[in-house]
């Protein structure tokens, strides 16, 4: 075959599109735009081998405006010139519908030499991009489009896909085929919700099998050999990322620890450990902090292991880490008075620093009162005395607020006892 698999059986209608049932269900927005013909500027939003093309092609054939196609990895401005070109002519009388694939590797200037024939309609633009469009794409053709959303399709919703390329190998070879029990769902789950990478891995199966008696027999084992580490969906630049970092972290905070284990897991097999590494330590300080401070060295000591053994082995204390962190008691009190100081040192809420505080032993002519009055707390009673210490602008502002668990609340009762006073 010269055409790759999913080219050769990609869907032809909206009914035979797999996934993606938030927008092509019927009574959904882009499928009543699409049956009403009255097509407007789209853009397709979201990652690989998830449907985009594939609706791109079928709004084409609906059309009777002139399909013209361009990939943002390898058009130029010339391409865009040649399109506008054709505008009012016998090639595209009723205008043109422009499929632009990966917009976001188009230049600002070469977007914006779109803009006047998207603003008069004689261009209609159907864009995709695996990248947020509302970073990447210029701010002009973003209000007068209209985005929609694509998203990893579930791997039942791709088994019926999976048996589709089978077949359409089956016959085009005519050779009968022998399939496993458990081949399809495999080659599914193992996809990372991509339809093109399970119909590769189709491909794969079927030529990697061998024919004996005029039938083939796809093995499970085949299968599995077949299924590529890639298939977990990740990009280091993309969206992707920062999803799994991000749900990473927050189901460490959220205790959960089998959720935080499974980010862990996706990203030690995208092989990025050095995100793995950063946002662990990152918790271990903001979301644990003060309710278990012994946990900072422990996880940098867990780190360091990591980084000096590195993959595979780095998983193991690793593991270890992510769990005490998950299931460590939480405080973030350390975090919110931070930030809470640098808010106001940003909004320029900060004085001269108190004379007792300086480091300087004499006082100018214009002073007056002279001498720099510092007391030293381990002169007095329980190390401690009373003193100011924040600028007069701020002396009475409160930063930290002690948290509710039992480390933070054993130093709360310790120093109401020696300051003798509440302090929150």
């Amino acid at each position: 075959m010269n055409k790759p698999l999913a080219d050769l059986i990609r869907p032809k209608t909206l009914d035979e599109v797999v996934g993606q049932k938030h927008l092509l269900a019927e009574g959904k927005a882009l499928y009543n735009l699409i049956m009403s013909g009255e097509i407007p500027n789209l853009i397709f939003y979201g990652p690989s081998g998830v449907g985009k093309t594939t609706v791109a092609s079928i709004i084409a054939g609906a059309t009777n405006r002139s399909l013209r196609k361009l990939n943002g990895t390898t058009a130029s401005t010339q391409d865009i010139k040649d399109i506008v070109a054709e505008i009012d002519t016998f090639t595209a009388p009723n205008g043109i519908l422009l499929y632009l694939d990966e917009i976001q590797y188009f230049n600002k200037r070469q977007q914006q030499s779109l803009l006047e024939f998207i603003e008069n309609g004689k261009i209609t633009l159907i864009a995709s991009t695996t990248e947020n469009p509302y970073f990447y794409i210029y701010p002009a053709i973003l209000s007068r489009s209209t985005v929609f959303e694509f998203k990893s399709i579930e791997s039942d919703e791709i088994v019926p896909a999976v048996k589709r390329g089978f077949d359409y190998l089956s016959n085009e070879y005519q050779v009968k085929l022998s399939i496993e029990d458990g081949v399809c769902e495999k080659i599914a789950r193992g996809c990372g919700g991509d339809v093109r990478k399970a119909l590769n891995c189709v491909e794969n199966c079927f030529f990697a099998s061998v024919t004996e008696n005029g039938e083939k027999n796809i093995s499970l084992q085949t299968a599995q050999e077949l299924i590529q580490k890639s298939s977990v969906r990740y990009d280091r630049e993309g969206d992707e990322h920062y999803d799994i970092i991000s749900a990473y972290q927050k189901s460490m905070r959220g205790s959960d620890p089998d959720a935080a284990l499974h980010y862990l897991a996706r990203l030690l097999e995208a092989g990025d450990l050095p995100s793995a590494c950063r946002r662990l330590v990152v918790c271990a300080c903001e979301d644990v902090g003060l309710a278990y401070p012994q946990i900072i060295p422990i996880v940098k000591s867990a780190v360091d292991i990591a980084l000096m053994v590195g993959l595979p082995e780095a998983r193991i204390p690793l593991a270890d880490a992510v769990v005490l962190v998950a299931t460590a008691p939480k405080s973030n009190s350390g975090c919110m008075a931070i930030d809470s100081a640098i808010a106001d040192v940003k909004g320029g809420k900060y004085g001269p620093i108190p004379r007792q505080l300086q480091n300087k032993h004499y006082d100018g002519e214009d002073a007056e009162v002279k001498g720099q009055f510092y007391l030293y707390p381990h002169d007095f009673e329980n190390h401690w005395t009373a003193q100011q210490y924040l600028p007069d602008i701020l002396k009475d502002k409160k930063y930290y607020t002690y948290g509710p668990n039992k480390n933070e609340q054993a130093f709360k009762a310790y120093w109401e006892k020696v300051k003798g006073k509440r302090n929150d």
